[in-house]
């Protein structure tokens, strides 16, 4: 703990170094870096350009002057569902106005702030302790409003939506977390957090860590919240590294992923390079610091199975994840599913099912993200401008997992965001289906070209879990606290 004292002390002290001799310049950068963006997209001729709309051109200046930042830039291959977005999701031609000499100009600061601000949050949470197939446990923290409903459990027959909340690879409940949890709760959803193994207090039952892209457990936890609300439709969101297993389970379930609509916020695309690269030093040095905190109590036993001494002396995240993951342990024996670098990351990119996603997925990203890292490099534009189930929504300030605006209020601007995509693409394929049920009432067959969505009200295929439902999810194996 003292540890992690030191590492806050010493970034927030860069923090206030940082933004001197960085503030005067970036906010000219992020806009060339929105016209930098743009330049290749104007002279291609392909009929999957941007959307033709003035806030997704990503190029056009606010009229307020040079002293905020620039429009947000929605994009996305041109369907009629982006279309609907446009029109109806204001959030998405939102302009932060963040004054040049504001604080939140600067991305290092908006990522502190969003990370480790303290909040005084009102939502409290009830933890279900749910035991897999495995006899592992993972932690589902189900958020109420109120100290006098801290007990009080949801019912089952409630019609309510569901907002499945994925935090950071690395467990930690940021202020974010909490606010999008309160906000969810302040328009009709039920928030529930899912913890990893041995996450944010969860007890490890099995010597069996998480893998990054795995989404086994995931999976298992999705059933269970189907099992226990049959009746409210599931709506997830992921934050930071998080967003590697929500697009690993996305992608591996397809149309069985039981989710309406997904977002994420600030993702973590081309996995592998950033766990080589790293992000910033002060960030990686304040991650890999936090990891090995959480780990060492269980220090003797890993040790068993990894090699602990590689795994608390490693000097970056590559170095701690080859350690759980990829190296045999003491007694020899390889971790299970072990193997190469590279073989790791064939199993766990979190794109290598990513043309199988069947739902809307909204991912909101910062220019100046100082964590995911250059844009050009670390955004894939190419699977947004191709894919029409995929929406970029690109701001030119922000940081990680910050978006804090100066007139935010209680709902910081990508959460209204992401709610927004959520009740818009609702109320877009509710439209769809009435159309559809209407032309074929009239014996036109529903001809016309829609947007292709596959729900799970029309899936057919098999889910790719094969375990009994019933035989998984009952009290006897449910541990509740």
């Amino acid at each position: 703990m003292l540890e992690w004292i030191a590492a806050v002390c010493i970034m927030v002290l860069m923090a206030i170094l940082w933004p001197i001799v960085k503030c005067f310049g970036e906010g000219s950068q992020s806009t060339l870096l929105l016209q930098g963006l743009e330049i290749p997209r104007r002279e291609s001729k392909r009929s999957t350009e941007r959307c033709d709309s003035n806030c997704a051109t990503g190029t056009q200046q606010n009229p307020g002057g040079r002293d905020e930042s620039p429009t947000v830039a929605l994009i996305c291959k041109p369907s009629a569902l982006a279309n609907y977005l446009l029109k109806h999701c204001m959030t998405f031609c939102k302009q932060l106005r963040i004054q040049k000499f504001n604080w939140r100009v600067s991305s290092f600061l908006q990522t502190i702030f969003g990370a480790l601000w303290p909040y005084d949050c009102p939502v409290h949470f009830i933890r279900d302790h749910l035991q897999l197939s495995d006899d592992g446990l993972v932690a589902l923290d189900w958020a109420v409003v109120g100290a006098h409903h801290k007990r009080r459990r949801t019912s089952s027959n409630s019609t309510s939506p569901i907002l499945l909340v994925i935090p950071n690879s690395i467990g930690k409940i940021t202020r974010n977390v909490l606010k999008l949890c309160e906000a969810g709760l302040s328009h009709g959803y039920l928030p529930v957090v899912f913890n990893r193994r041995s996450q944010n207090g969860t007890p490890l039952s099995t010597v069996k860590l998480q893998q990054f892209g795995d989404p086994t457990d995931l999976r298992e936890a999705v059933r269970y919240i189907r099992y226990r609300q049959p009746a409210g439709q599931i709506y997830a969101v992921s934050e930071s590294t998080g967003s590697g297993l929500l697009l690993s389970y996305l992608g591996e379930c397809g149309s069985s992923s039981y989710v309406t609509a997904a977002a994420c916020l600030s993702p973590i695309f081309r996995c592998q390079s950033w766990f080589e690269n790293g992000p910033t030093w002060p960030f990686h040095w304040a991650l890999l610091l936090y990891q090995k905190i959480c780990l060492s109590r269980y220090r003797t036993v890993l040790g068993e199975h990894v090699q602990a001494d590689s795994l608390f002396s490693s000097c970056s995240l590559r170095e701690m994840e080859e350690a759980l993951f990829c190296q045999s342990g003491s007694k020899g024996t390889l971790v299970e599913g072990a193997g190469g670098w590279d073989a790791y990351w064939e199993s766990n990119d979190p794109l290598r099912d990513i043309d199988e996603v069947a739902i809307p997925v909204l991912c909101v990203c910062s220019q100046d993200d100082p964590i995911r890292g250059e844009p050009r490099a670390t955004l894939p534009l190419e699977l947004f401008e191709s894919n029409p189930h995929f929406f970029l929504l690109l701001t030119g300030h922000g940081g990680h997992c910050g978006f804090s605006t100066p007139d935010e209020g209680s709902n910081v601007w990508s959460h209204q965001a992401l709610l927004e995509f959520f009740r818009a693409t609702n109320d877009f394929f509710t439209a769809e289906e009435r159309g559809n049920l209407a032309a074929r009432r009239r014996g036109l067959g529903g001809a016309g070209k829609t947007f292709r969505h596959r729900s799970i009200s029309t899936c057919k295929r098999v889910p790719v879990c094969s375990h009994n439902i019933q035989a998984i999810y009952n009290w006897q194996r449910s541990y509740t606290r």
